[in-house]
């Protein structure tokens, strides 16, 4: 597969939001693949036969070297990734669709969050995926959304706060201080208010 342009992307630092995400998602995946077999699996678009060979850690980075978009995106692709589980109960996050739902939802979260974006063919390409698949993916994690897009600047702190938790908690160093997620910029304006947010991260720990 050609790889998209990345934009002299080469040397730039990936923010720590993507170590923090990937490790909890690694976590996260291999619970769920264990109790797999006890749990009744929903056919769904997102659920691959085999697993990716990629680790959810390089597909990160991979996405955030040539999608361009902002750390901030990633952390409401986290927020949105936790409200599809919570309203997709039979649809756990698991090593055989992790990969797909991370691309879907960095894409919306991207197009939500920044003014400029790469269109579906673009990401379809840095997912491994064909456009189709990703034009697929996009609508179903919308309906499973409910299109419940907006992201309250309260919840997109508390998201910020647990990863940093999270990751704080797994250090063998626990004397230091928390890590920032090097976000780099603030949530924008529009995507907040108004949003009654019922319960962060049920889902997404293990």
């Amino acid at each position: 597969m050609a790889e998209p342009e990345s934009n002299d992307l080469e040397h730039q630092t990936v923010p720590k939001v993507i170590t923090f995400l990937s490790s909890l998602l690694e976590r996260v995946a291999e619970s769920n693949d264990n109790s797999r077999r006890f749990q009744p699996q929903k056919i769904s678009v997102f659920q691959g036969l085999t697993r990716p060979t990629i680790s959810i850690r390089s597909y990160l980075e991979r996405i955030f070297k040539y999608a361009n978009c902002s750390p901030s995106c990633f952390v409401v692709a986290y927020v949105y990734l936790d409200r599809f589980v919570q309203m997709q109960p039979s649809l756990p996050i698991n090593s055989f669709n992790v990969h797909r739902l991370l691309i879907t939802s960095v894409l919306v979260s991207a197009k939500f969050m920044d003014d400029m974006f790469y269109n579906n063919a673009y990401y379809a390409k840095v997912g491994g995926i064909s456009t189709v698949e990703m034009n697929l993916l996009e609508v179903d994690f919308l309906f499973g959304l409910g299109f419940q897009l907006n992201v309250t600047p309260a919840t997109f702190h508390t998201y910020c706060c647990f990863l940093q938790r999270e990751m704080w908690m797994q250090s063998p160093v626990q004397h230091l201080a928390e890590p920032s997620l090097n976000i780099g910029r603030p949530l924008k304006i529009h995507c907040c208010f108004n949003e009654d947010e019922p319960s962060h991260h049920q889902q997404l720990t293990v």
